[in-house]
């Protein structure tokens, strides 16, 4: 079920690393604000619903051309599963730039395009948000970058905002309560610092204090001494990492321990997903420490069905396309005119998708249910599972 080309097995492990820092793509985006109140096209909830897919594909990058047809296949996949409603599907290659994502944008709207899926990249799906944003068609970008979320751009992925408040809501009831956050000093490590400290700060915890450390081995090994001892200094309960499985996060759960950090006494938590690769979980600084993950029983579904259609396992960027087709077929079945409009996209109830529930918020962003994870011996143990509905989430 999971065999592929070696071509492709190294093009997926490079995107891999790659949709964990979608959001890096932006460079200055510019935010749409405003509220577009009820903004959207009126529909005939009869007739099929045009709907623009945007890919990267053209870039002349194989990796890409892979992800477009990642992209194509979910969404053609999610057409195929909807009761009652019709999607006319039309696809616009970006070619990875935001020029040509713009361009293309406006074309789709002149098409008729009643609604845009993607594009991938945050500075692609920034641009086509600005193209269409007098048109009152919303942009369902599978970019994770809050920053260019707002007006007419709404981002599909996962966001760090959405993880850190659903860790830290889980410590809240399990007597964690003082965080020392440590992040790398790039932009990734930015962001996910601010967003682990937001989350602290709005559920009533307290920020202990924040370390960063150089983006390197040498610079993790020489930062490792100075945050454990400032994390015992100030008796935190918990120590909260940016770090990916594909970077940092090895060197960092190494060096820590080693350094005097006990995972026993002060519990390690990640902002990313650790079972992204398996010797990840053999790690010694990550045995009964915290990580988010999506509702897993969801996304077996969705990567079995993926690859019984075409062969192959899904790359974990495509299950948003189907997410937003899903998202689209939910809203049209209901019957309305203003199935599309900003009001109907941001419901409260939310959407079925690949890897569990997920609703779209009034800021551009999004929410996901997550479960709550550890690792023992070796193997991912569901703490607390992904809720199935949003009346409990985050509890």
């Amino acid at each position: 079920m999971f065999a592929r080309l070696p071509r492709r097995r190294k093009v997926a492990a490079q995107i891999l690393t790659l949709f964990s820092m979608l959001w890096v793509a932006a460079c200055q985006p510019v935010s749409i604000s405003g509220d577009m109140g009820s903004a959207g096209p009126s529909i005939d909830p009869g007739a099929p619903v045009q709907v623009a897919l945007l890919v990267p594909s053209g870039s002349g990058d194989p990796s890409d051309d892979f992800l477009s047809q990642n992209l194509e296949n979910a969404a053609r996949l999610a057409i195929s599963d909807l009761t009652g409603v019709r999607i006319d599907l039309r696809i616009y290659a970006t070619a990875a730039n935001p020029v040509q994502a713009a361009s293309v944008a406006q074309q789709a709207v002149a098409d008729g395009a009643q609604i845009i899926l993607g594009p991938l990249y945050a500075e692609d799906a920034n641009a086509a948000g600005v193209a269409v944003a007098g048109s009152g068609i919303s942009v369902l970008s599978f970019s994770n970058n809050p920053t260019i979320a707002g007006g007419n751009v709404f981002v599909l992925g996962p966001t760090f905002r959405n993880t850190a408040d659903r860790l830290v809501r889980y410590g809240a009831r399990n007597g964690i309560d003082s965080y020392m956050i440590v992040h790398a000093d790039d932009l990734q490590g930015a962001v996910g610092r601010d967003a682990i400290a937001s989350a602290v700060r709005n559920n009533g915890a307290t920020v202990a204090g924040i370390q960063s450390y150089a983006l390197s081995q040498q610079g993790i090994l020489d930062a490792a001494p100075r945050i454990a001892g400032a994390t015992n200094a100030a008796g935190a309960d918990a120590v909260f990492m940016t770090a990916g499985v594909n970077a940092d996060l090895p060197i960092l759960a190494t060096a820590l321990p080693e350094a005097g950090l006990s995972p026993v006494s002060t519990r390690f938590i990640g902002l990313t997903r650790w079972n992204a690769t398996p010797q990840a979980l053999a790690l010694p600084g990550l045995q009964n420490g915290l990580f988010a993950l999506p509702d897993q029983q969801m996304t077996a579904i969705f990567e079995s069905r993926y690859a019984a259609a075409y062969g192959e396992a899904p790359h974990p960027v495509a299950g948003l396309a189907y997410d937003g087709i899903a998202a689209i077929g939910a809203l049209v079945a209901q019957g309305g005119a203003n199935a599309l409009s900003r009001a109907a996209l941001t419901q409260g109830q939310g959407f079925q998708g690949t890897t569990g529930i997920f609703r779209l918020l009034s800021d551009g962003t999004n929410e996901r249910g997550l479960a709550v994870a550890t690792v023992r011996g070796n193997q991912v143990v569901i703490l607390d599972p992904a809720p199935r509905s949003f009346g409990g989430f985050g509890s």
